[in-house]
């Protein structure tokens, strides 16, 4: 049963050699409206997580479409459980924290100067959007509050409770203007009951992984309405026979989409380098109950503490994940440095695996722009 439910979380994610979302413009669609979310990075040791994600999921993927599909109204910047490229049909579910900050309810973003803030809106409404430094740069006396600190909080806030949207990005540097003339004319603006946001996560989770716990459906989310809400919708698909419950002795309950674990294919073995913020290794306590791997990225743990380096790299082949290995891109020199490589104590053949790894880094080492020189 172990290797099932594998099978079926890597199939629902869409890493396996079929390219389940499609490809191009329109898979990279499919594929953020499937996951549900792709978190954002800015941690350029490598590519950055966005790209990277579907990156392993989508053919022909090109960096270009995330500000595309952004002018075309289908996707939206905002968060999830960290920065997030989101389906724009899920919009409303965004609305109660956007009026959580609004009403000053979420202790991150009290005392921002309301002042600042509807300069700031006056600003975007008449020139039309604007990156941070338009603002820093309109400094007009030592004293005047046009400075990096606040006029950044001062964004932050009004990003974060819905005044402005991110409409495009160049690079990393966000591009801010008007919500209202970024949303689609027809988006639905009815902030969801605790019963229906309890059920778009439970939905999300279901379509995107299979095979979910409870922690996962409620990843950092302590409200206890809301956890005895989604206790009840999990009850009821039991009973409706959509979704069955597995317990294991050594592993929290499990919960799986029975027809999807029906008609799972069977794939053919595939080798890919993850990016440490895939969707498949955030939730940490499922990816070491379920794959038996246990995966933390060390960037955040001083050096001394590392086990496995700065940016470790998950390598997946068919349902197991097998090693991790450290890559650096230098652009400069447009060379891909292999820092380390560290395989998972498993009896899996490594002679079967290298070619498969040295193809993967190849092609990896093109997505970053850079050469891979020497074979492992």
């Amino acid at each position: 049963m172990t290797q099932q439910l594998r099978q079926l979380a890597l199939f629902q994610q869409g890493l396996t050699p079929q390219a389940k979302f499609g490809t191009g413009l329109s898979g990279t669609r499919n594929a953020i409206e499937h996951l549900g979310y792709v978190q954002i990075d800015t941690l350029s040791v490598v590519e950055r997580a966005h790209h990277h994600v579907l990156w392993s999921r989508v053919p022909k993927y090109d960096q270009t479409y995330l500000n595309q599909l952004i002018h075309n109204q289908d996707i939206f910047e905002y968060w999830y459980h960290a920065a997030s490229y989101l389906p724009m049909r899920d919009y409303r579910y965004a609305l109660p924290r956007m009026n959580s900050i609004h009403n000053d309810e979420n202790r991150y973003y009290k005392n921002v100067d309301k002042h600042l803030m509807n300069e700031i809106l006056v600003r975007v409404r008449i020139e039309g959007p604007l990156v941070a430094r338009d603002f820093e740069n309109k400094r007009t006396t030592p004293s005047s509050w046009w400075g990096s600190g606040p006029t950044r909080r001062a964004l932050d806030k009004l990003f974060m409770q819905g005044d402005l949207m991110i409409c495009t990005r160049n690079g990393m540097e966000k591009v801010y203007d008007l919500t209202e003339r970024c949303l689609p004319s027809n988006i639905d603006l009815r902030p969801p009951t605790i019963r229906e946001y309890a059920s778009y996560l439970f939905e999300t989770t279901r379509r995107a992984h299979g095979a979910f716990t409870l922690k996962q459906l409620l990843h950092l989310k302590t409200d206890k309405l809301l956890q005895k809400v989604m206790l009840e919708i999990l009850d009821e698909n039991i009973q409706m026979g959509i979704i069955r419950a597995i317990n294991s002795q050594d592993a929290p309950l499990i919960y799986v989409d029975r027809q999807l674990l029906e008609q799972i294919p069977t794939n053919e073995k595939v080798l890919k380098i993850l990016s440490p913020f895939d969707n498949v290794l955030i939730h940490r306590d499922r990816l070491s109950s379920l794959f038996k791997f246990d995966y933390r990225i060390e960037c955040y743990v001083t050096a001394p503490k590392r086990v496995f380096g700065y940016f470790c790299l998950p390598i997946l082949y068919g349902n197991d994940f097998v090693g991790r290995i450290d890559c650096k891109a230098h652009r400069a020199s447009q060379r891909l440095e292999i820092i380390s490589l560290h395989w998972e104590d498993n009896k899996l053949d490594r002679e079967e695996i290298l070619p498969l790894l040295n193809i993967e880094l190849q092609e990896f080492a093109n997505f970053n722009k850079c050469q891979f020189l020497d074979k492992i």
